[in-house]
């Protein structure tokens, strides 16, 4: 299968020194959009995201491999060259590694004055963290998302997903497509990952400047959580807007009379009683099983789903199953496609994440002479 021929991506190069999650995973999305991605790895074990094969192959489809040492002045060189032949380079080092190498954005842009280099780095390049290590958890406690209560006791959770490393990853590929598809010089791309993750936080931390209880701010409601049936399975329930709590209330009076009040009909009441609303809400679903709410939840039109707990849960859900989100086939763990469906249509799955140097001699042949 070939690159979508429809894509402003097509034909652009980019050389990837980024490891572990969020550069690949911004070039992975270009990878996946047409780029013609080329990971340039150490020939001493490449990507340490190696040693975790289903997620580096999911990060790394659609790529090229280059096994090129760049301690070495034969390898600098060789990177140079390749540089001239390329559009972007995204690199994950701290700040000043690069040009340590010799390879710094100066030193690129003379070889190359049109390409663009975008630094993918904890804290920037400039600033007092800037020389600092740090990984997601890190960008998290400094973010803001702490500040914000999601439960109802206010205790902080963790995501277990590493949204702090894929905010950045998603403004790198913003920024490098708008670069690569315009007509300006070329450029230096700092994109900071606790930024990143600081300017989505701030949205919902900020207006909570000045008060002093955050639940009070009505971020946190009862009748916007998870709750648990009587089989001990789990669902969500979402009756944000007040036209679906009255739905939700009046259609199952009936079987629930507690819920035959108007009492918490309008949203900021029910929030100013989201500990009564929540012990309510957890009674009742307690009551039946999740069959049970599943027909009766969808017959009212409800804003309810499923709670998937279990990786399986996935594969299994009739709507991601309808709307082929996952490719299983060759792979030993499944990987999704690129989630966006374009008219035009677009392969994701067009060649799996190369083996360490797979393509060094390829790469090297289509260097001008």
């Amino acid at each position: 299968m070939t690159a979508p021929h429809w894509s402003a991506l097509g034909g652009k190069r980019i050389l990837d020194l980024s490891r572990l999650l969020p550069g690949p995973y911004a070039t992975s999305m270009l990878a996946d959009l047409g780029a013609d991605v080329i990971k340039v790895e150490d020939p001493a074990g490449g990507d340490p995201l190696r040693f975790a094969p289903p997620l580096f192959d999911a990060l790394n489809r659609n790529k090229r491999s280059l096994a090129l040492d760049l301690r070495t002045e034969e390898g600098r060189e060789t990177f140079l060259r390749l540089a001239r032949t390329a559009d972007a380079v995204v690199e994950s080092f701290r700040p000043g590694v690069l040009a340590d190498l010799g390879l710094g954005f100066d030193a690129l842009h003379a070889v190359n004055p049109r390409l663009v280099l975008c630094s993918l780095t904890g804290y920037g390049q400039t600033g007092p963290y800037a020389a600092k290590p740090g990984h997601e958890l890190n960008f998290l406690g400094l973010s803001g998302f702490f500040a914000v209560p999601g439960r109802l006791d206010g205790s902080p959770t963790r995501p277990g997903v590493r949204v702090g490393d894929m905010a950045g990853a998603m403004h790198a590929a913003l920024a490098l497509t708008v670069a690569l598809t315009g007509d300006g010089p070329g450029q230096h791309i700092d994109v900071s990952l606790s930024e990143s993750i600081t300017a989505w936080c701030s949205l919902f931390a900020l207006p909570l400047l000045g008060i002093e209880d955050p639940l009070a701010a009505g971020l946190v409601q009862g009748d916007n959580d998870v709750f648990t049936t009587s089989d001990g399975r789990l669902l969500s329930l979402a009756t944000f807007e007040d036209k679906f709590w009255h739905r939700l209330r009046t259609e199952l009076a009936p079987e629930f009379p507690e819920l035959d009040t108007a009492a918490y009909d309008r949203r900021a009441d029910r929030t100013a009683a989201r500990e009564e609303v929540h012990t309510l809400l957890r009674t009742v679903f307690a009551a039946r099983d999740h069959d049970w709410w599943e027909k009766r939840l969808t017959a009212i039109d409800a804003p309810w789903a499923p709670v998937h707990t279990r990786p399986a849960d996935l594969l299994a859900d009739a709507h991601t199953t309808a709307r082929n989100l996952f490719d299983t086939q060759e792979r030993t763990t499944p990987q999704a496609r690129f989630p966006v469906t374009f008219g035009a249509g677009l392969d994701t799955f067009r060649s799996p994440a190369p083996a360490l140097g797979e393509h060094t001699r390829e790469v090297v042949g289509e260097l001008p002479a």
